[in-house]
């Protein structure tokens, strides 16, 4: 008998389940800093913005979620209560869906 076929099957991981794993919670973000002084009001806005699509963008691959295509708005916030982040707009929605196309 091959080696190969005494091997036992791993047990699915949540990148390899047939269904979404729940996020494990609580979620707690990393410590906040002061932001640099100085900069274009537009300048701190984009910045959160980018910060808040990262953030929804892990959350939904660690739920399961790997492709655009599944990552509706609703998704993105119900993901967005599910951690604690006020409702994305819009554009921050459209910016996750970059990052999970551009994570492939």
């Amino acid at each position: 008998m091959p080696a190969a076929a005494l091997k036992p099957k791993p047990s699915p991981t949540q990148s390899t389940a047939k269904r979404s794993v729940p996020l494990d919670l609580p979620y707690a973000p990393v410590a906040k800093r002061p932001l640099p002084p100085g900069r274009p009001r537009e300048w701190y806005v984009s910045h959160n913005r980018r910060l808040k699509a990262m953030r929804l963008a892990i959350a939904l691959l660690d739920s399961g979620v790997h492709v655009p295509g599944q990552a509706r708005d609703e998704t993105i916030r119900s993901t967005a209560e599910l951690i604690g982040v006020h409702p994305p707009s819009d554009t921050t929605c459209r910016m996750v869906r970059a990052l999970l196309r551009y994570t492939r």
